[in-house]
């Protein structure tokens, strides 16, 4: 069994992670500001954790890192006239910076293990374009990037990177949108497999590209998004 470590894993995805990596029988590794959804587990460490800090500082991290998960994110959905300067660099501090420093800070113990793996979350409108999604595709635009380069960079060294890139998920980051019965029934209309994901959808495809059976997949961008991204219905 091995170390994981989760960054922003005590709501939706992140929690729902959790859980499937600690019932696995893994170390759990958890880093946020709180504890939220988290549960009281043998295998689940929590450290408080400020990810938009200048220099945040990962205490405790374990010498040998068998993977690396960076669940932070933001929704900002406004439209592209409307949006600040200062969004554009809220949004990308917490999707990219943020996913940066937690690669940096867990390097040594991925390097350490020989046959790591990271995951990073993109969406489905960087490649599908969607209105009002202007800044969030922006950053998660520069994640897939960012996979890629990190995958062929340290392909070598046994690390693999890949990312997920999922729909509207039914998370506290997207209640608003999913707020009424009625929105909720437009979003499962959108998608063409008649529903809209859960957080357990997203943390599952996680779990597997962290685990060993994966071992054979990186810089990759994993469409979890009911059809969404790829599909077209007539």
């Amino acid at each position: 069994m091995g170390n994981y470590v989760i960054v922003g894993g005590t709501t939706g995805i992140g929690a729902s992670l959790c859980i499937i990596m600690a019932e696995a029988n893994h170390q759990v590794f958890v880093y946020a500001r709180n504890r939220h959804e988290l549960p009281n587990h043998p295998n689940i460490h929590f450290q408080e954790l400020d990810i938009t800090a200048e220099n945040p500082v990962f205490e405790n991290l374990p010498d040998n890192i068998s993977g690396l998960a960076y669940c932070p994110g933001s929704i900002s959905l406004l439209p592209f006239h409307r949006i600040k300067k200062q969004q554009f660099q809220d949004d990308f501090n917490i999707n990219v910076l943020g996913a940066i420093a937690s690669i940096q800070a867990c390097y040594n113990g991925l390097k350490a293990n020989g046959n790591a793996s990271v995951v990073l979350f993109s969406t489905v409108a960087v490649q599908t374009g969607m209105s009002f999604h202007t800044s969030i595709a922006a950053s998660k635009g520069a994640i897939e990037g960012l996979t890629k380069s990190l995958a062929a960079e340290y392909a070598s060294a046994g690390i693999r990177f890949n990312a997920i890139a999922p729909s509207l998920t039914d998370t506290p980051l997207a209640a608003k949108l999913l707020a009424t019965d009625e929105k909720k029934e437009a979003s499962n209309k959108r998608h063409p497999l008649g529903r809209y994901g859960t957080s357990e959808d997203i943390a599952a495809a996680a779990a597997f590209l962290l685990q060993d059976n994966a071992t054979w997949i990186t810089g990759q961008i994993l469409g979890v998004d009911g059809g969404m991204g790829s599909l077209r219905m007539i």
